[in-house]
């Protein structure tokens, strides 16, 4: 069985203080926590700050997004290296508010991906269709396609640093979730891309997340599911008792504390 990997991604919310003690009391709760793997994902400007709170603890830090050049006049952007220096294990790219609200594509994806792992950080790909994708039968053709674009150019040294998140774009806040079924389709999907791209056992060892609308209520019922291998929590993760509670679901599942 793969290893559980559950990450909390904050967007773009709460204060100074308000991140300090969500990550405070994350410790409080799950920070001893050694049976699954923990990261939150603050905005940019709290990353400092909430690594220290997290310091000593099973909880890695991650970020957002990064840009791919090392440096230079790109107003507004943050370069992995950057990320590095202030501690951040983890970098979530491609999600699907970068593609679907800032216009990020696929290509620009692949090169953020590749300079982040060059730069040694570990990334969080995600992938996922819109409802009129999913309901015109498009799913697999479009996470296909943006599986194989992200990682194009990534080598198979390489894809051990990388987790694939499935995050259906109409299932991200809404309210709605996939169920089981749909979710572990797709991610048997994912897998059978990877697979024809690095060979079978490369696949299998693939972490894949799910993501979108996860929450205490389904969250075992998700992760129980052999073909999901943990989740990329949004709003559920803003809470110290629904983030903690998806953990917990997710060290019954793999049978540890």
């Amino acid at each position: 069985m793969r290893r559980l990997f559950i990450a909390g991604n904050w967007k773009m919310n709460l204060t100074r203080a308000q991140a300090v003690a969500l990550v405070e009391g994350l410790v409080g709760k799950i920070g001893s926590v050694s049976a699954v793997d923990l990261a939150v994902c603050p905005p940019f400007v709290y990353l400092e700050a909430v690594g220290a709170a997290a310091a000593g603890s099973a909880i890695k830090v991650g970020a957002q997004n990064m840009y791919f050049e090392p440096a230079g006049a790109f107003t507004g952007e943050v370069a992995a290296a950057m990320l590095a220096d202030v501690g951040c294990t983890y970098v979530v790219l491609g999600h699907s508010e970068r593609r679907h609200v800032f216009g990020e594509t696929d290509e620009l994806i692949d090169k953020k991906v590749r300079v982040a792992l060059d730069l040694g950080l570990k990334v969080i790909l995600c992938v996922g269709e819109l409802l009129e994708e999913r309901e015109a039968g498009q799913t697999e053709t479009v996470v296909g396609r943006q599986v194989e674009a992200g990682l194009a150019g990534v080598s198979a040294e390489g894809l051990g640093q990388v987790t694939i998140a499935y995050e259906p774009v109409w299932a991200i806040g809404t309210g709605r979730t996939a169920t089981r079924e749909q979710a572990s389709a797709v991610h048997g999907f994912i897998r059978q891309v990877v697979g024809g791209l690095y060979g079978p056992e490369a696949a299998h060892s693939l972490t894949i997340q799910y993501g979108g609308s996860v929450k205490p209520e389904n969250a075992g019922d998700l992760l129980s599911d052999q073909e999901i291998d943990g989740a990329l929590v949004g709003g559920a993760s803003l809470k110290v008792e629904s983030f903690s509670a998806i953990v917990g679901a997710g060290v019954k599942v793999a049978g540890g504390q």
